[in-house]
């Protein structure tokens, strides 16, 4: 950065990876909070395959954008953008925030008051309206870590010993000094980088935040905690907070950190209690994320195998004879295929419906009666003990959650998709756009509501001052603020005004077939999206893999009998071994543009390659088709009536 005199009041440098719903809304606050100063922003996007870049090109030509071609990194990133900002200030900002109209305003007068400030931050609240407590924050000294990793801080928030990490014997409606910035909203005085310098590239993620609010209280500024505006902060759009992926790299760069700050022997002991609490914490995560996902499956296959052994002695009873192999290894492997079946048709992903039990257990019953009937006379007993076992799996399946519902959450019944009540606040089109959305996208809904930011149109409850009162009398679970009616301060406000038990909220911004929300903490925001893609629900993901490693494998073993027939044998045999390790799938999007897009692999085969479609316009449009009704026996069926051109991808 130049030492002249700045160009701009402020700099707003934005650093997005593959969250362009997020990083267009915004975009669209940055806008409305820039109209009273002299506003430069940057969109630094870190190789984004999701059609980020286009996206910024196309709707918001105005702005800077830096587009990289590699991931180099949150440092880097926002450094490429510092080191060419004409600002008196520059803000770090995150791309799943959104800010107030007078967010920028105010954040500029305070440091203009203020010429001790060096950086400051502000109140953050997640997307239910609870403040964020990473708003504000201590120096992570070797005890105030300790504190932190176990767990001291979180029993004793208030103690100004224990609770050092997040200050939080500080108001969070007061202003004051603080050690540590959010990366998330972090503005910063151009003499103060000039100072200290930029972000530190040896942090990649998470750390640098911390490093450099050290150091620009090293380089004789302080730090402030302002909150006298707020920010939603949509955590965890970038790295889940409780993978193992997180742990790991937050805590390395917190070593990198006591490393270059601390005394050697502090740095030694604040190393050791960090590499001390990486290994406890995703031994945890491991060990949890375990059990959640093999309970289920578990209790399933060893009631489903009890019940088919008990069904066999019902058998000899009738004097039919169980070979000695088909009860050491056929009885078993029936009970693990129907388990199998029911994980790769999605039975076990959180919030499936259940009906999908009825579909697995058909599949996997006609994979065993196949391949029952390839086995010798001597080792088949009965078709209709497969039947009947494939019958005992289903009413286990249902009685098990039953059992479960009934000890854990007191339901005489099962589990549901929550039935969903929807208050839509906005003018009439924005409520009749958004309510579209919502048939199209959600499938249990239960009632859509209407509220008027102004004066009341046909088909709503009340206006916005009534929003408490409307939530309760109507049982609302989910409330929809459409960003082209009310104002982002409005937004905020109605979000921490407004509580009740299990209430969500989300923004419709306007002209968009997206919704943008965050129902907790410490899950990423969630979006619902028209034109919805069926190749996105996770078990036809793993359908379509089975499928192309079945027969990937059958035609690389069948090779001898066939390659003949294809020209270009070495591209038959690269692909063929591509689709097996899922470097490349079967059937799906062949345009370059589209897949970028569509974050699909590369296929050999697209779904309408027998129309011969010579219009790139008509293709994507098949494509998206193709990705809405998506089936697995249509992938089968273009398989097989391609076989042929597998040497021409």
């Amino acid at each position: 950065m130049d030492k002249q005199v700045a160009t701009f009041d402020l700099s707003v440098v934005i650093v997005n990876y593959n969250v362009t719903y997020f990083l267009e809304q915004c975009l669209n606050a940055v806008l409305a909070a820039s109209k009273s100063l002299n506003v430069q922003v940057f969109v630094v996007d870190n190789n984004s395959v999701d059609g980020s870049v286009e996206m910024v090109q196309s709707k918001f030509p105005q702005i800077n954008l830096i587009a990289n071609k590699e991931n180099v990194g949150f440092s880097r990133a926002n450094n490429q953008a510092l080191a060419i900002s004409d600002a008196r200030y520059s803000l770090l900002l995150n791309p799943d925030t959104v800010v107030e109209e007078d967010t920028f305003s105010k954040v500029v007068s305070f440091m203009d008051e203020h010429s001790d400030a060096g950086g400051l931050g502000v109140r953050m609240v997640d997307g239910k309206g609870r403040f964020l407590p990473e708003s504000k924050r201590g120096l992570p000294t070797p005890m105030v870590a300790f504190y932190k990793i176990f767990g001291l801080s979180k029993l004793f928030p208030k103690s100004k010993r224990f609770g050092r990490y997040h200050l939080g014997y500080l108001s969070e409606f007061d202003t004051s000094e603080v050690d540590v910035l959010s990366g998330a909203f972090m503005l910063m005085r151009k003499e103060t980088l000039e100072k200290v310098g930029l972000l530190d590239e040896t942090f990649f993620m998470y750390g640098e935040d911390i490093d450099l609010s050290y150091r620009i209280q090293l380089g004789g500024f302080k730090n402030y905690y302002f909150p006298e505006t707020k920010i939603i902060h949509y955590k965890g759009e970038s790295t889940k907070k409780s993978s193992v992926n997180y742990v790991f790299v937050f805590y390395r760069a917190m070593i990198i950190f006591a490393k270059k700050h601390f005394s050697q022997n502090n740095a030694k002991l604040f190393s050791m209690a960090i590499h001390l609490a990486i290994y406890l914490r995703a031994s945890i995560s491991i060990f949890r994320r375990f059990i959640e996902q093999i309970t289920f499956p578990a209790i399933d296959l060893a009631v489903s195998l009890g019940g088919l052994y008990l069904l066999a002695d019902r058998w000899k009873m009738k004097d039919i004879l169980f070979p000695e192999i088909a009860m050491n290894y056929f009885i078993p492997s029936y009970a693990f295929i129907w388990m199998f079946s029911g994980f790769v048709f999605g039975i076990y992903d959180k919030g499936s419906r259940h009906r999908l039990i009825f579909k697995s257990i058909f599949f996997g019953t006609i994979f065993i009666l196949s391949t029952y009937a390839l086995l010798p006379k001597e080792w088949q007993f009965s078709r209709l003990y497969i039947l009947l076992g494939a019958l005992l799996y289903i009413a286990s399946f249902f009685v098990i959650r039953f059992l479960y519902e009934l000890l854990f959450h007191g339901n005489l019944g099962l589990s549901k998709l929550p039935k969903k009540r929807f208050a839509i606040i906005g003018e009439e089109a924005e409520f009749l756009r958004v309510k579209q959305l919502l048939e199209n996208t959600y499938p249990q809904i239960e009632s859509i509501i209407g509220i008027s930011n102004q004066d009341k149109f046909p088909g709503s409850v009340g206006v916005l001052a009534q929003l408490s009162e409307i939530v309760s009398v109507h049982k609302i679970n989910e409330v929809i603020f459409s960003a082209k009616s009310l104002s982002s301060s409005e937004i905020i406000h109605w979000m921490t005004q407004t509580s009740a038990v299990d209430l969500e909220f989300k923004i419709a911004q306007p002209d968009t077939s997206f919704l943008i929300g965050s129902n907790s903490i410490d899950r990423a925001g969630e979006l619902y999206v028209l034109n919805f893609n069926s190749l996105s629900h996770p078990e036809n993901k793993r359908v379509k893999r089975l499928i192309d490693v079945v027969f990937s494998g059958l035609f690389i073993l069948t090779l001898p009998f066939h390659i003949w027939i294809f020209s270009d044998k070495k591209r038959l045999i690269q692909g063929l071994f591509s689709v097996l390790i899922g470097r490349k799938t079967f059937v799906g999007y062949t345009e370059k543009e589209t897949l970028t897009k569509s974050k699909q692999k590369q296929s050999i085969i697209g779904p309408f390659d027998h129309l011969h479609l010579s219009s790139k316009e008509d293709r994507e449009r098949f494509f998206l088709i193709y990705s809405r009704d998506y089936t697995p026996l249509f992938d089968i069926r273009s398989i097989l009536r391609n076989f042929r051109t597998l040497d021409r991808n």
